[in-house]
């Protein structure tokens, strides 16, 4: 089986934290940051954030770009992108303006896409619950455009 690199472009990673290291508290970063650990607390960067397959965050995010492998409980706020890869688990809401969720992740939580491709402000709430399996239930809101 050919593993899949996450699309996200990043440049070098500036910080791991390894399997085996569990991490407390408020984490602020520049550049790309790669958790294969646990961290608990909070996150703020206007940078990437990676979450390896061995990871178990339980943090309030807040990251221009997080890639999700593992596992994350808690709200992310991510002014570029969100990218959940197998076999990652999202328990959380999230805003967003762009959502990537590969067939086969578990996601539970509220999605709001604040901003559309040309910036406009919307309103787009998304609830998903995917039990991994092909299961899926959604209950989407349609799209509202405010002044």
């Amino acid at each position: 089986m050919i593993k899949k690199e996450p699309t996200v472009a990043r440049g070098e990673i500036k910080a791991f934290l390894g399997e085996g290291t569990d991490f407390k508290g408020i984490l602020t970063f520049e550049g790309t940051v790669r958790v294969d650990g646990q961290l608990e607390g909070e996150v703020y960067t206007k940078d990437t954030l990676i979450v390896g397959e061995s990871a178990v965050v339980a943090a309030e995010i807040n990251v221009h770009t997080i890639v999700i492998s593992g596992i994350v409980r808690g709200n992310i706020n991510a002014t570029g992108k969100i990218e959940v890869h197998r076999p990652g688990k999202l328990f959380g809401n999230v805003k967003t303006p762009s959502l990537f969720i590969e067939e086969g992740v578990i996601f539970e939580g509220n999605c709001a896409m604040a901003y559309d491709a040309s910036g406009e402000k919307k309103v787009s709430p998304i609830t998903v619950q995917h039990d991994g399996e092909g299961q899926e239930a959604e209950d989407r809101t349609a799209a509202a455009k405010t002044d």
